[in-house]
């Protein structure tokens, strides 16, 4: 076997240099598009009857923009139950929907109703993680104010 001449050694050391960069550049590009958002807001918004709600979500950050819910009760006790649903974001970056559940008290109007992200849209699509509702609803206009907490992990490279 004969061996290489210098030029030739150094053309297959910069061959591997350059592909061990590459990969690396690559891992990490893929690596640092998903970046989590921690949701700190607040929501005011009215409960339409029959279950279904809606909001003006201010403070958001990603999630800046308005809510659509629908709950049903699906156990508890008077004058508390569970109640269960959808809640979905529209937002200038897409829609995302969680799916919650969680306390509702008729002698108070407070509620607590946390879960998961289902399902999500345009520059959100693929987004994970979970959400938290509290607030309190005036039993008598309907009306409700809401914190919203969380964190809302998602890939927002064009």
């Amino acid at each position: 076997m004969k061996p290489l001449n210098v030029r030739t050694s150094r053309r297959i050391v910069g061959l591997f240099v350059f592909a061990a960069l590459l990969s690396s550049a690559t891992v990490r590009s893929a690596q640092a598009a998903i970046s989590c958002h921690q949701i700190n807001a607040k929501a005011a918004g009215q409960d339409l009857g029959g279950g279904m709600t809606e909001a003006n979500v201010i403070g958001g950050g990603l999630l800046h923009g308005t809510t659509q819910a629908n709950f049903a009760i699906v156990g508890g006790t008077a004058p508390v139950f569970t109640i269960s649903g959808s809640v979905v974001f529209t937002t200038n970056h897409g829609n995302l929907t969680a799916s919650v559940s969680g306390p509702f008290d008729l002698s108070t109007g407070a509620f607590n109703v946390s879960g998961t992200v289902t399902s999500a849209t345009d520059k959100l699509a693929g987004a994970t993680g979970a959400l938290s509702f509290d607030g309190i609803e005036d039993l008598i206009s309907g009306q409700f104010a809401e914190d919203i907490t969380g964190q809302i992990c998602v890939d927002l490279a064009p």
